[in-house]
């Protein structure tokens, strides 16, 4: 499955902002239904178990309730990439084209709008939730129940404060990806840019 495809699906979970006092998942539900939009910047590092040295990739992201996901990969490579309830969309030089929606990643697109609606249920429905610490320091353990998604996650670990700091994937095979947000901010609307990316 490509690595992108997994990490984007995942990182809807970013949705998770502003967690103070989120000491349940009620609590963490309405606080996932909270930010209007969320801008910040990401790097990804890919460990993979034939390479001595990871992947590393960075870039920026937009995530905005009402719309969805952009995932601009600045480095190694230029390549932006959209989630929206239609599915996962790529940029080239025609604009936004719809990737194939296979099972998995039908799967994985359910799951993100779930954190992204703050649908507790939902992710309920996949995972098994344990939330521990403060709202100064707090750590999101994910552990998959579906069949599909056991066959790719052992589970997702997320650590943060008033933002998400980390975002952890542990694959089954033993590969891992570990996600780290910076210079997150709920302050700023969307662009005028932004709003036609999501609307085309």
């Amino acid at each position: 499955m490509n690595v992108f495809v997994k990490s984007l699906s995942v990182v809807a979970l970013l949705t998770m902002s502003a967690l103070a006092n989120a000491f349940d998942l009620q609590q963490l539900s309405e606080q996932l239904a909270k930010p209007d939009v969320i801008h910040g910047q990401f790097i990804q590092e890919k460990h993979l178990r034939a390479l001595p040295q990871p992947l590393i990739s960075k870039g920026s992201f937009v995530l905005a309730k009402n719309h969805g996901l952009l995932w601009l990969l600045k480095t190694p490579l230029q390549q932006d990439y959209r989630i929206t309830a239609n599915g996962i969309a790529r940029r080239d030089d025609n604009g936004w084209q719809m990737l194939p929606n296979k099972s998995a990643g039908a799967d994985q697109n359910r799951l993100f709008l779930a954190v992204l609606q703050g649908d507790s249920s939902g992710l309920q429905r996949d995972f098994e939730l344990a939330l521990s610490g403060d709202a100064q320091q707090w750590k999101l353990s994910l552990t998959p129940r579906s069949l599909l998604l056991k066959q790719v996650f052992k589970q997702i670990n997320i650590d943060g404060g008033a933002l998400v700091q980390t975002i952890e994937l542990l694959e089954t095979q033993g590969d891992s990806t570990v996600l780290r947000m910076q210079d997150s901010s709920a302050a700023q609307p969307l662009s005028d840019t932004e709003q036609h990316d999501f609307a085309e």
